[in-house]
Formats: structure tokens, C-alpha cells, sequence
């Protein structure tokens, strides 16, 4: 943060106001920060040689027209770095009604044909002129990255997730097997250079006020197969898309390609179906890893919808060459979804939170596990409901208090700034194995202000985290009704 700091200082010759951004699945810290005259995104990496691929590849990005951020400064270390600020608004936010419904609006779908229109000039526009030496941590898609996402399958999905016993030497075989096929796919990429991204996804995408959009997640690519960024997209777990929709981006996405260079519809579909196989193997291990190992919510909720993909894809034959992984992966995606939902809740987290309200009348409240009492937050700042009469009786669960609180908007604006703080401390302690967490917020009677602040955080956190515990006390209210 240090870094980041005195590059920004630098910069603008200004301290600027710091947030972090949460819900990114890579280790890297990102923080927004501004002043009254900027905004910008400040990176700081765990691996010099990934900043240095992000930061090369925006820049041979930019010089190809691509739509990119742009590198504003980099440590002398090169281990933190400022970029541009997009914006907000992922593709993923905006595509939210479909992807919660599984029917997408005629505004949704035009962001994703956007997005397909798009793909194929990073593909090949990008691979034009490349220094290959930026891909990190290998510059082209061969047998040992593809044998490492095999893997990465069957070491930290298969073996982690399912109760299958299976033979190894028999599993190897076919996973060779399966490895030179796709390795050939690969290998037609470096003789007609196309750039993988490995990574195009819709949170990956920020739209801008015009509507435009931007990639900002691709320091893992290399020169590989066009069908895996495809597959990636279209058999993305949470995206539920139909088959007539996938259909159609897909052929936006060939006239796209078209349009730069020749491209064989036919050839280009049938690579997809092995593509599609291929992948939901890979996110299946990056799934199991993530979540069954990590313990993070987001990628724990993936593997059921990603079962479900592989299975419609076995139906297609697909792995019928494959002939003892094609019977394994069978008995895998037949097993009862809700075997499936409870292996993963045995190992989701036992991470307790407790969160009080309080008035500081009476201190600040006691934290019986023992380790410190965790964040404090002091809610005085803010506008007291208890100051009008017809609020003295009340406490912030009642209609009329939640209404003065959040149209007078000093409440909203000050747990804006603790969710994202709380979200990340509640996603390092269930990765760490912890068990006990606290928050607790007080105000002068501890009835108005932190009522509220407690309860609204103990919601925001259940939706987010439905594995956790909550225990909510409102301390100076022993007789207010449980929700």
C-alpha cells in the first residue's frame, strides 16, 4: 500500500481516499483510489513476472487499437501498479436479470453479442507482432500446460469432491490420450497465430457510459486454440444460456473473425464441442480448488451448474475416445444433485459471526471467544433518529426509523464504506479456517443507528456468505423480535 501510495503521490502530487475493491478471485489487491480530480485502480501484485505480462500486454494492446486500460505508473519494484479506472460495471452486472432468470433481455443480449464481436480481434489483432516472452507463465498453449489443467481436474475436483474410486494408470492413459488431441488444436494456433485470453469472461468485461466495453483480466494469455475463449464464455456456469442464444453468439462471433481473416464455420464448430469438454474440466479443477479448498462461496456455487454443462456435453458423445474417463465422468454427473450440494457443504466453513449493537453508555460489548472483540464502528456520525420525538419510542428495525435513516442517506453512505471491508476479513477468515469473527456498532443508545447498521450487516453478509453463521445481538434491546 506503501507503493501504491507514493505512486499515486507522484502522479498527482495528492493523498488519495483508498477502497478495496472485493470479489476478485485472483490474490492480487485492487483499490480505487481518488481525490477530488481523479480515479484510478491500484494494483498490488504477489508475482513480478504476471505484472510484468499485464502491463506488456496492455500496451501492445493499446498499440493494436484494442480496448484496454492504461498503465498510469508502476512501481520500481514492479510489484504495484495504477491503471485507469473503468468504471464499475462489469458485463456481469449488467446481464444480472438473465443470468437470474435464464432469459436474457433484448438489452442483455446485445451486450453479449458486444462481447463475441469482440473477442476475435484480442485474438488475432492481439497476436500480431506479439513478443511471446509477455505470456506468463508460458507463451503458447502446449502438452505440459494442457496436461496441468487435466490435473488440475483430477487433483482438486475429483479427488476432493467425489467419493469415486477410480483406477489412476487407466485415467492417465485417456487424460494423454485427450491431452494430444487438444494439443493439436493448439498447435494450428502458433502456425496461424491466435492469442488465447484463457480468462474471457463477463466479470471481466467493464462497460462504459457510452456503452463501449473494455477487457481488463488477461495476463494469463497465450497463443492457443480461439474455440477455448469461446467455451470459456458460452459454458460459463452461472451464465445460463440457451442453446438457440449460444447459437447466436456464436455466429456472431465467426462473422466477427470472418471479417479479419478467413475463417471455416464448419471446422471451428466441431472444435468447440472438444474445446467445451476440455474446459468445464479445467474450471471443474479451478472450481474445486477455489472452493472446496479455498472455501470461497462464489466458486463452491459454480460446481452445480458446471456438472450439469459437462453432463449435456457427454450426451454428445464427446469423450466416447476417452473410454475410461468418458465411464468415470458418467458416474460423476449422475449422481443426485443433492449429493452433489451436500458433499460441498461438508466442506463449507464453520466461521461464526457475531454482531452487535450497543451504546457506548455502557462500553463497548465483551467478545466471549476470547479473541479481542474484532472491528468497532461508531455510528454517531450520523444523523440521530432519537433527536425527533416521534422516533424515541422505536428502535432501527421499525419502518419509520429504516425510512428517516435511509432517505436522510448518511447511514447508506457509511456501511457502504464497511461492506466491502467486511466481505473481504469474512472471506480471509473462512480461507484461513477461522471460526470466529465480530463486528460491533454503537451509537449513543444504542436503538436507532447501530440497531439498524447491525441488522443490514448481518443481512448483507447472509446473502453473500449463506454458509456462515450469524448470531445477532442487540445488546440494549433484550426484548426485540429476532428476524
Amino acid at each position: 500500500m506503501d507503493r501504491l501510495k507514493a505512486l499515486y503521490h507522484q502522479l498527482y502530487d495528492s493523498e488519495p481516499t483508498t477502497t478495496l475493491i472485493t470479489g476478485s478471485g485472483s490474490p492480487r489487491q485492487y483499490y480505487r483510489m481518488t481525490d477530488k480530480n481523479h480515479s484510478v485502480i491500484g494494483t498490488i501484485g504477489t508475482s513480478q513476472e504476471e505484472n510484468r505480462a499485464f502491463i506488456g500486454l496492455t500496451n501492445h494492446f493499446k498499440s493494436k487499437g484494442l480496448s484496454v486500460p492504461h498503465i498510469l505508473g508502476v512501481s520500481q519494484d514492479g510489484m504495484a501498479y495504477i491503471q485507469s479506472d473503468l468504471g464499475s460495471t462489469s458485463l456481469y452486472d449488467a446481464i444480472s436479470q438473465g443470468r437470474d432468470s435464464g432469459h436474457y433481455t433484448a438489452g442483455e443480449q446485445t451486450m453479449l453479442h458486444k462481447a463475441m464481436a469482440m473477442l476475435p480481434r484480442f485474438q488475432i489483432l492481439g497476436a500480431r507482432d506479439l513478443d511471446t516472452s509477455l505470456c506468463y507463465p508460458t507463451p503458447t498453449m502446449d502438452s505440459m500446460s494442457i496436461m496441468f489443467d487435466l490435473n488440475y481436474f483430477k487433483y482438486c475436483f475429483l479427488k476432493l469432491q467425489s467419493n469415486i474410486e477410480f483406477n489412476e494408470i487407466e485415467l492417465q492413459h485417456d487424460m494423454e490420450r485427450l491431452c494430444a488431441d487438444i494439443a493439436d488444436l493448439a498447435s494450428a494456433a502458433i502456425k496461424e497465430p491466435t492469442l488465447m485470453l484463457r480468462d474471457f469472461q463477463a466479470r471481466n468485461i467493464m462497460i462504459n457510459e457510452d456503452g463501449g466495453l473494455a477487457l481488463i483480466d488477461y495476463q494469463g494469455c497465450r497463443l492457443g486454440p480461439a474455440e477455448y475463449d469461446i467455451a470459456s464464455f458460452l459454458w460459463q456456469a452461472s451464465a445460463h444460456y440457451d442453446t438457440a442464444l449460444r447459437n447466436k453468439l456464436i455466429d456472431t462471433y465467426i462473422q466477427a473473425a470472418s471479417e479479419l481473416r478467413p475463417t471455416d464455420e464448419v471446422a471451428l464448430r466441431r472444435r468447440l464441442r472438444l474445446m467445451v469438454f476440455f474446459r468445464l474440466l479445467q474450471v471443474l479443477g479451478a472450481y474445486g480448488y477455489r472452493g472446496l479448498h479455498q472455501r470461497k462461496t462464489h466458486f463452491l456455487n459454480s460446481i452445480p451448474p458446471a456438472l450439469n454443462s459437462l453432463r449435456d456435453i457427454l450426451a454428445t458423445g464427446i469423450a466416447e475416445p476417452y473410454p475410461y474417463l468418458n465411464r468415470l465422468l458418467q458416474e460423476v454427473t449422475s449422481q443426485e444433485e443433492s449429493n452433489v450440494q451436500s458433499s460441498i457443504l461438508n466442506v463449507q466453513c464453520c466461521l461464526t459471526v457475531t454482531i452487535y449493537s450497543f451504546s457506548y453508555k455502557r462500553g463497548i460489548p465483551d467478545d466471549p471467544s476470547g479473541n479481542g472483540g474484532g472491528y468497532v464502528f461508531d455510528c454517531r456520525s450520523t444523523h440521530n433518529p432519537g433527536r425527533y420525538e416521534q422516533y424515541k419510542s422505536m428502535t432501527g428495525l421499525d419502518q419509520p426509523v429504516i425510512q428517516f435513516l435511509e432517505e436522510d442517506g448518511e447511514i447508506l453512505s457509511f456501511l457502504s464504506h464497511i461492506y466491502p471491508l467486511a466481505e473481504h476479513h469474512v472471506e480471509r477468515y473462512i480461507q484461513r479456517g477461522f471460526t470466529h469473527l465480530m463486528f460491533s456498532f454503537g451509537c449513543t443508545g444504542g436503538q436507532h443507528r447501530s440497531v439498524y447498521c447491525a441488522q443490514h450487516l448481518a443481512d448483507h453478509l447472509l446473502h453473500h456468505y449463506p454458509q456462515i453463521n450469524i448470531k445477532l445481538i442487540h445488546r440494549e434491546q433484550p426484548t426485540w423480535p429476532p428476524r
